[in-house]
C-alpha cells in the first residue's frame, strides 16, 4: 500500500471542491432546469467520494506524528472520525447515484428516488464535510499539526518556531507586559539575526517595548536599506522616526518625516504623522 500522506492537503480540497459542487448540481438538477446539471452532478460525487476515501487514507497514513504532538492527540482522533464519518455519507450517495445510472432507462420512478435520496443525502455530507474540515483547521492553526511532518526540510520547524515567538511577543505586548515583549522580540533578534524584517521588529521593540529611541537610533545607523524598495525605505523612515521622538529629538524625527515626504509625495501616512508633530 503506497503511502500518500504527504499528499493529505490537496486531496482534501480536491474532495471538498468536488462534493460539495456535486450537491449543488444535484439539487439544481431535480428542478428540470439546466440539463447537464444532472451528469455532471454523477461525475462530480462519485469522483468526490474517491478522494473522499483517498483523504481518509492519507490522513490515516499522516497521523502518526502529528498525534504524537503533546496535547494533540485527542484533536487527531476527533478530525479523524469526523473524516471518516463524511466519507461514509458520500459512500452512501454514491451508491445512490450507481443505482439511479443503473435503473434510470427501465425503472424510472427508481431513479428518480434514488437521485432524490442522494440529493437528501448531500446535505447531511456537506455537514459532515464542514465538520470534518473544521476540525483539521484546528490541528493546522491550534496545534501547527503539518509543521516539520511532510518533509525533512528542517526550515519548516525553523519558521514554526519563529512564527511563536513573533505571536508570543504580540499577546505580550497586547496585555501591555512590555518586559516580556522586549525579551522575546531580542530572543527572536538573537535566533534570526540575518532576517531584515526581525532586525525590524527588534528596532522596534527598542522604542515601544523599552522606550529606549538611543539604542533604536544606533542599530539604525548600521542599517543599510536598498534605495529601490519602497517598503523598507518607508519602514525605516517610520522607524527613525519613532525612535528619534522616544530620544527627546522631536526636530530630528520632524526632519525625517520631511524627508520622506520629499522621497514619497503620494504617501498620506507621513503627511499624517507630520501634521501631529505640528
Amino acid at each position: 500500500m503506497p503511502n500518500i500522506a504527504i499528499y493529505h492537503p490537496p486531496i482534501v480540497h480536491f474532495a471538498i471542491a468536488l462534493l460539495i459542487m456535486g450537491a449543488a448540481f444535484r439539487w439544481v438538477s431535480l428542478s428540470g432546469r439546466a440539463a447537464f446539471t444532472g451528469p455532471a452532478a454523477a461525475v462530480l460525487l462519485l469522483f468526490g467520494t474517491a478522494a473522499a476515501a483517498a483523504a481518509v487514507r492519507s490522513g490515516t497514513q499522516a497521523h502518526g506524528p502529528v498525534e504524537r504532538i503533546p496535547g494533540a492527540r485527542e484533536a487527531v482522533q476527533e478530525h479523524e472520525e469526523a473524516g471518516e464519518w463524511a466519507r461514509n455519507v458520500f459512500l452512501l450517495v454514491a451508491a445512490l447515484e450507481l443505482i439511479a445510472l443503473a435503473t434510470r432507462r427501465k425503472h424510472l420512478n427508481v431513479a428518480r428516488g434514488a437521485l432524490w435520496g442522494s440529493a437528501i443525502v448531500c446535505v447531511f455530507g456537506v455537514i459532515a464535510l464542514y465538520k470534518a474540515g473544521d476540525r483539521g483547521g484546528d490541528l493546522v492553526y491550534r496545534y501547527a499539526g503539518g509543521v516539520g511532518t511532510r518533509f525533512t526540510d528542517t526550515s519548516d520547524v525553523n519558521r514554526l518556531y519563529l512564527a511563536g515567538l513573533y505571536q508570543k511577543a504580540q499577546q505580550a505586548r497586547a496585555q501591555h507586559d512590555s518586559v516580556k515583549a522586549a525579551d522575546l522580540f531580542g530572543e527572536l533578534s538573537l535566533q534570526y539575526p540575518s532576517d531584515t524584517t526581525v532586525k525590524f521588529l527588534y528596532i522596534e521593540s527598542l522604542v515601544r517595548d523599552q522606550n529606549n529611541g538611543r539604542a533604536a537610533l544606533k542599530q539604525l545607523a548600521g542599517f543599510t536599506v536598498p534605495p529601490d524598495d519602497r517598503r523598507l525605505r518607508l519602514r525605516y523612515g517610520f522607524l527613525k522616526t519613532d525612535a528619534f521622538l522616544a530620544a527627546g529629538r522631536p526636530d530630528s524625527a520632524r526632519a525625517t518625516l520631511e524627508q520622506l515626504a520629499r522621497d514619497f509625495p503620494d504617501m498620506q501616512r507621513i503627511k499624517d504623522r507630520l501634521a501631529e508633530l505640528k
